[in-house]
């Protein structure tokens, strides 16, 4: 029985791997993903996170940094093609995830979401000394894995 299941989960995964946009670039690797997407998954507890195409590009063009995770399986691409861009242009460090399922899952929404823009503080309220340095923490080491996943690529 257990190797029933680790073999859906294979299949489950090429799946996601074979729908990937080819300009989804940095793609986290497994681990990153799942560091990325813990991170999502804390600051959406914390209200730390904007969700969607608009919500992030008007994040964005008024200042807020953090970093910009993108889900890898969109279509049509065009949706998004634009964010990579303007994140560079921001200097907001993005990274790409396999799938808009798992992202949505780790942002508190049941609807696949294109792409999330992580902050580290919340807009409106204030948050507690601890989870203010546990999230700054998560998302300082985040930002570093991605940085050194881009260094290599470019």
């Amino acid at each position: 029985m257990g190797s029933d299941s680790e073999a859906e989960k294979a299949q489950k995964e090429k799946k996601k791997m074979v729908a990937l946009a080819p300009i989804a670039k940095p793609l986290a690797g497994k681990k990153l993903s799942k560091k990325t997407l813990k991170l999502v998954r804390r600051a959406a507890e914390y209200k730390c996170l904007k969700r969607g195409v608009k919500e992030v590009v008007k994040s964005i063009r008024r200042g807020n940094k953090g970093l910009c995770v993108i889900a890898g399986n969109i279509s049509p691409i065009d949706v998004i093609t634009h964010l990579p861009i303007l994140c560079e242009e921001s200097e907001i460090p993005y990274v790409y995830v396999p799938s808009k399922e798992d992202l949505a899952n780790a942002g508190a929404t049941k609807r696949p979401t294109c792409c999330v823009l992580v902050l580290t503080k919340p807009t409106k309220g204030e948050l507690g000394q601890e989870e203010q340095e546990k999230l700054k923490a998560d998302h300082a080491q985040v930002v570093a894995d991605v940085v050194e996943l881009t260094s290599t690529l470019f």
